[in-house]
């Protein structure tokens, strides 16, 4: 499937997919021969022949994005984000690895994504599945701020 996204991030194929001047049936013969042409599976073929058909092209890229995280909680596989103001080392990376790590079921599996924003000041946000842990250092003075100005 992620050769299907790539393909159509192809910029004369994306002028085709993108344009709704063009025929369905017009779209589904390029987009099908653009596919058979790349040697892609035939049930592959035949699901983004079934997205043109619907008139449903558009939304190839998220459906792609849909299908990896499915397949990604099928493999056991837990998406991770740590966002931090600067970039990890290899020594702090490897110690936040072995402490997520230590979250997980037996048998998931980490897929750490990190991320640097600045604008966070220090500290580290952390999202795991459906948990969000924010303990950076602007979070904290902006609780401090408002405990301040209540009192």
């Amino acid at each position: 499937m992620g050769r299907v996204a790539t393909a159509l991030k192809d910029p004369k194929m994306s002028a085709v997919v993108l344009n709704p001047h063009i025929k369905r049936a017009i779209k589904q013969k390029t987009v099908n021969d653009f596919l058979v042409k790349d040697k892609l599976s035939p049930i592959t073929v035949n699901f983004v022949n079934l997205l043109a058909e619907n008139g449903r092209l558009r939304q190839t890229q998220e459906v792609v994005a849909a299908f990896g995280r499915i397949m990604s909680a099928h493999r056991g596989e837990v998406l991770c984000s740590v966002t931090t103001a600067q970039p990890l080392d290899e020594a702090n990376l490897t110690e936040l690895k072995n402490a997520l790590n230590g979250f997980l079921a037996k048998g998931e599996i980490l897929k750490l994504e990190t991320k640097t924003d600045p604008a966070i000041l220090g500290g580290m946000i952390v999202s795991v599945g459906d948990k969000y842990i924010d303990m950076s250092t602007k979070a904290k003075i902006q609780k401090f701020t408002n405990i301040m100005k209540e009192s």
